[in-house]
């Protein structure tokens, strides 16, 4: 008769050891991943807005404060605020849902870097991690 040979409890155990392993270094690397993507996300919608709002300005020579005006949308999770418009300059935040406690910011012209946002230089999104 022919014995049939399998893998030992000690074999399984090794494997499952690893695996977990495995998992405790790769699951916050998720994580910080997709924080980056987020993060990505809300520049790219500061930069679509402030695109946005230099053709707005070119057609009335004011700056808008009024998303909607602007065309603009924001990408799922998103939340931008125009904090400050006037006919020389304008400033925005914006936050993600996803990354608790992080807000990015940019302002354009005279306005100033309003409503605590992290943007230090005129044109440049910033952010507060």
């Amino acid at each position: 008769m022919r014995r049939e040979r399998g893998f030992t409890l000690i074999e399984l155990l090794i494997v499952m050891v690893v695996l977990g392993i495995l998992a405790v270094i790769a699951i916050p690397k998720l994580n910080v991943t997709r924080e980056r993507s987020y993060l990505a996300a809300t520049k790219s919608d500061l930069k679509n807005l402030a695109s946005q709002q230099e053709t707005y300005y070119t057609g009335t020579y004011s700056y808008s404060s009024v998303l909607s005006a602007l065309n603009v949308t924001a990408t799922e999770g998103v939340t931008i605020t125009i904090n400050e418009s006037t006919t020389s300059g304008w400033a925005a935040t914006a936050t993600h849902q996803g990354v608790a406690g992080e807000q990015c910011g940019i302002f354009y012209g005279s306005a100033s870097a309003a409503g605590g946002s992290p943007a230090t230089v005129a044109g440049r999104v910033e952010c507060t991690k």
